[in-house]
C-alpha cells in the first residue's frame, strides 16, 4: 500500500491505495470522479485523459503513486463556474454523439490548443486531426470534432 497525495481539481487529496492502482482507478473508485473514462486499459484509445501538471496524459496507463504531489485536472475540473470554451464548443458544434470519448477528447484539446498557443504554431485542420490520433471516437467521423476544436481555439 501506498500513500498517494496530490491536488486534483484545485482540492488536495490523500488516500492509502495498493502499488498498483492506476490514475483512472484512483479517479474513479477512490475519489468518484467517474468523468474520466476507461475504454480500452491499453492507452490506445484516449477516453482517459486527464491533465496532469498541465499536460494531457493517459491515466489508464500511468500508476497513482508516480504523481504523488501532482496537480491532476479531469474533466469536472476543467470548466470554472461554467463550461470551458472547449466544453461550450463541442456542444455547439456537435461534436459528440454518444459522449464516451468526450471527456477524453476535450481534455486533449484543450492541451493541444494551449501548446499550439504558447509556441506560436498555427491550428490547422490537418493538425487538429494529426493531434488526436491517439484518441478513438466510433460515432462522430471527426469532422464536427475539429469544428469543436478550431472554434474553441478561437475563444482560449
Amino acid at each position: 500500500m501506498t500513500n498517494v497525495s496530490m491536488t486534483v481539481n484545485g482540492k488536495a487529496v490523500s488516500r492509502e491505495v495498493p502499488d498498483e492502482t492506476l490514475l483512472s482507478e484512483f479517479l474513479r473508485e477512490h475519489l468518484r470522479l467517474t468523468g474520466t473514462h476507461v475504454g480500452c486499459d491499453t492507452s490506445q484509445c484516449g477516453a482517459c485523459v486527464v491533465h496532469v501538471n498541465g499536460k494531457a496524459v493517459k491515466s489508464c496507463s500511468t500508476l497513482a503513486a508516480s504523481l504523488d504531489g501532482s496537480q491532476v485536472t479531469t474533466i469536472e475540473g476543467l470548466a470554472n463556474g461554467g463550461l470551458h470554451p472547449m466544453q461550450q464548443a463541442f456542444t455547439e458544434n456537435h461534436g459528440l454523439q454518444c459522449g464516451f470519448c468526450t471527456p477524453g477528447m476535450i481534455m486533449t484539446s484543450v492541451d493541444m490548443v494551449n501548446r499550439y498557443k504558447a509556441d506560436g504554431k498555427e491550428l490547422t485542420a490537418q493538425a487538429i486531426r494529426g493531434e488526436l490520433a491517439g484518441n478513438i471516437c466510433r460515432c462522430t467521423g471527426y469532422h464536427n470534432i475539429v469544428k469543436a476544436v478550431e472554434d474553441a481555439a478561437a475563444k482560449m
